[in-house]
């Protein structure tokens, strides 16, 4: 048989036609090379996943880097080697900013609490920041910082490294056990809870930069950019000040951190900052249950209607109307209980009702006799 050729008025739009292999259900085979790019490309995400991801994470962070051995006398050798290279270098200061620091309680006991509160605060109070405002950004950042937290794992395995308060010989001040105050997980009541010389890279500092990378890239008023600037340095006096890490550590936080920007950059081929701000719910779309005029496909455009009475002057004598108007309905028998009204509607008065002749008596015909 021959095919049927399918004439669409001018002016309308076709329906798409469901790819070979597609059905009512679901849409037709996604090539290999689609599906990359799906997976690859940003996604509103879940809050369900999202917190249930981060929970699992941070127990998995915690277990791995608590588990690695505590090479005690390799990672005071190794706080030694950098405490002599900052001296040779000329850039030895830990020591007296820790002194100097600690002469002033009140402050030496607020940077306590910064160092065990603000690394977790603040990192949360980003995420859910991005997750609110940036979801279109959200998978890269995340995606950086949980990249950033796994090479630092492997670096606390390969290169132990003792803080400069549990180093033997030198003159630092444990600041948490001199005003017994709760601020470090590897001194006081906690240290039995924490990998005591996990101290390269530092975590507070790769956290803080990315925090304050972030808002400084996102933020629109001029003072959160500021904030987000003066965050990861704040960080690091700290971190020097309470004697809990060299600057050097600070140095391989910041490797660390470029290292997870990397792989980023990588995976959705831009930087966070560069995404689009809002995506589209990836959720599945029934394409082809659509009905005309839903979001996402073409409307088919309805045939207008004549006015009333225009449809039958406008019916040429060979029975067709012409281009622009409906074709006028096909008369029907008339119903053995009523009959048409001899008179026409005119436009803007509505219809007569239809007369009910009394029994046994015919209806009167509106035609005349020749």
């Amino acid at each position: 048989m021959g095919e049927t050729t399918v004439k669409i008025p001018e002016g309308t739009k076709a329906s798409p036609t469901p790819p070979s292999g597609a059905t009512a259900d679901e849409p037709g085979p996604v090539s290999r090379t689609g599906r990359q790019r799906r997976i690859r490309s940003p996604r509103r995400p879940r809050i369900w996943f999202e917190i249930l991801l981060i929970a699992v994470s941070y127990w998995i962070y915690s277990l791995v880097r608590n588990a690695v051995p505590e090479q005690k006398a390799e990672a005071l050798r190794n706080a030694d080697w950098i405490w002599h290279l900052e001296r040779s270098m000329g850039l030895g200061f830990e020591e007296a900013v820790n002194h100097a620091v600690n002469s002033v309680t009140w402050l030496v006991v607020a940077m306590n609490y910064y160092y065990a509160t603000l690394h977790f605060v603040v990192t949360i109070a980003v995420l859910v920041w991005l997750y609110r405002r940036h979801p279109g950004r959200y998978a890269a950042s995340r995606l950086v910082l949980f990249a950033t937290t796994a090479v630092a794992l492997a670096g606390y395995y390969l290169y132990p490294l003792a803080p400069p308060r549990l180093m033997n010989g030198q003159n630092f001040i444990d600041t948490v056990m001199m005003h017994e105050t709760w601020g470090s997980m590897a001194s006081g009541n906690f240290k039995n809870m924490s990998n005591q010389y996990a101290a390269m890279p530092s975590m507070h500092i790769g956290w803080s930069l990315w925090c304050g990378l972030t808002i400084f890239a996102l933020a629109k008023a001029p003072w959160a950019k500021i904030l987000g600037l003066l965050y990861p340095t704040a960080t690091l006096v700290v971190i020097v000040a309470t004697a809990n890490h060299f600057w050097l550590d600070a140095v391989g936080g910041m490797i660390c951190l470029a290292f997870g920007f990397t792989v980023s950059y990588v995976w959705y081929r831009a930087l966070p900052h560069q995404l689009p701000r809002w995506v589209e719910d990836d959720r599945p779309r029934r394409r082809w249950l659509r009905r005309p005029g839903t979001p996402g496909e073409p409307a088919t455009p309805r045939p207008r209607r004549a006015p009333v009475g225009q449809t039958a002057r406008s019916v040429s004598a060979t029975g067709t109307a012409p281009p622009g108007t409906s074709s006028p309905p096909t008369p029907t028998a008339p119903s053995p209980r009523s009959s048409p009204s001899p008179r026409t509607a005119q436009p803007g008065r509505p219809a007569p009702a239809a007369q009910v002749p009394p029994p046994g008596r015919a209806a009167p015909s509106s035609q005349t006799a020749p």
